[in-house]
């Protein structure tokens, strides 16, 4: 063993293997198969109870609805990752500074938006992703425009440097807050990609590549959800995050890409991404790209328990229980519509 990988184990060693416990709980294709054959609800939450998820919907009075499943997993994968972080030491406690970053940015994007829209910021704020909660938060409930809302977000939270770099206040209307949004990621993943390479050795071996197709996906549907607006093709390639395996020959061909057939002949140029759009399709029984890229998400995640001595599991676990959500979301609402025929319809992990 390297001396570098027993410090590893001296300060992280705990929670990696701890997570890699926590990664054995993952529903399998079995408990897949289990849950689409119920009927109800409830039938969902029994064999829900069999699994690592446990009783954490028996303190639910009144029926069970699909809304209240959802808040019950995400408030689940909050108290695993917040045990996590508070127990977590530099540099691992910076990289899970990093993970909540993304959903900051969401939560950001979702005050502002209300504010353009005269709501109240202490009506947004329950409906903030837990994960994208600071301590600031709350201060900004004292903004009443969007040029206050700018100013202390500048001041006030995490997210400031990204603000600084790529935002103006000017761009704060309802015209560019998508853009803004785009913005504020692109630098976002940058600077994470950077921080892993910085932290080297398995880390960056094993976050590199996650990073570098978060970044791709971002570039393929900006290009593709570009067509048919007003935002120029010099203002699109702005957006595209520069860490990724398209930058820079890939990302030059979809500044320039006209329509989706051009940024599938931009995809066949790389391997994986080629297998990724030949396999996608809107029609009966097809696979969207959506959900080919949420595949090819899971598969590069659980590549990262394939190694030891990294950070890179802690982002891999949220990602695959992110997804292990959304599948029992998907199942939740087929089941409560009565809508069998597109029930199996969900991204297996395993």
């Amino acid at each position: 063993m390297a001396s570098s990988d027993m410090l590893f184990n001296a300060d992280h060693g705990y929670l990696e293997g701890l997570v890699r416990g926590f990664r054995g709980g993952i529903l399998a294709q079995s408990d897949y198969l289990n849950l689409t054959q119920c009927e109800t609800l409830e039938d969902l939450k029994l064999h829900l109870q069999s699994t690592d998820y446990g009783n954490f919907l028996q303190n639910e009075a009144g029926p069970l609805t699909v809304a209240v499943v959802d808040d019950k997993l995400r408030e689940k994968l909050v108290t695993e990752f917040t045990y996590f972080r508070n127990h977590s030491l530099p540099p691992l406690s910076q990289f899970f500074d990093f993970i909540t970053y993304g959903y900051m940015i969401d939560n950001i994007i979702l005050l502002i938006t209300g504010t353009l829209h005269n709501r109240a910021i202490s009506e947004l704020l329950p409906k903030c992703h837990p994960l994208g909660t600071f301590e600031e938060l709350g201060s900004l409930g004292i903004a009443q425009t969007s040029k206050d809302l700018y100013n202390a977000v500048l001041v006030d939270t995490p997210l400031a440097m990204f603000f600084q770099e790529c935002v103006s206040e000017q761009d704060l209307d309802e015209l560019h807050i998508e853009i803004v949004r785009n913005t504020l990621y692109k630098a976002y993943l940058e600077a994470f990609y950077e921080f892993c390479e910085t932290v080297g050795g398995s880390t960056a071996e094993m976050m590199c590549p996650i990073l570098q197709f978060e970044a791709d996906r971002r570039a393929f549907n900006i290009t593709i959800n570009s067509f048919g607006t007003e935002l120029s093709k010099d203002d699109r390639a702005k957006l595209f995050p520069r860490c990724g395996r398209l930058y820079p020959d890939g990302l030059a061909r979809l500044a320039k890409a006209d329509d989706y057939e051009q940024v599938r002949q931009t995809a066949d140029c790389y391997a994986e991404y080629a297998l990724l759009f030949d396999g996608a399709g809107s029609g009966p029984g097809e696979k969207t790209l959506e959900d080919r890229f949420f595949e090819y998400e899971v598969k590069l995640n659980m590549n990262a328990f394939m190694n030891q001595f990294h950070f890179g599991v802690f982002y891999a676990y949220v990602k695959l229980k992110e997804q292990e959500c959304r599948n029992i979301v998907w199942i939740s609402e087929c089941i409560a519509q009565q809508n069998r025929s597109k029930i199996d319809n969900y991204v297996p992990i395993f």
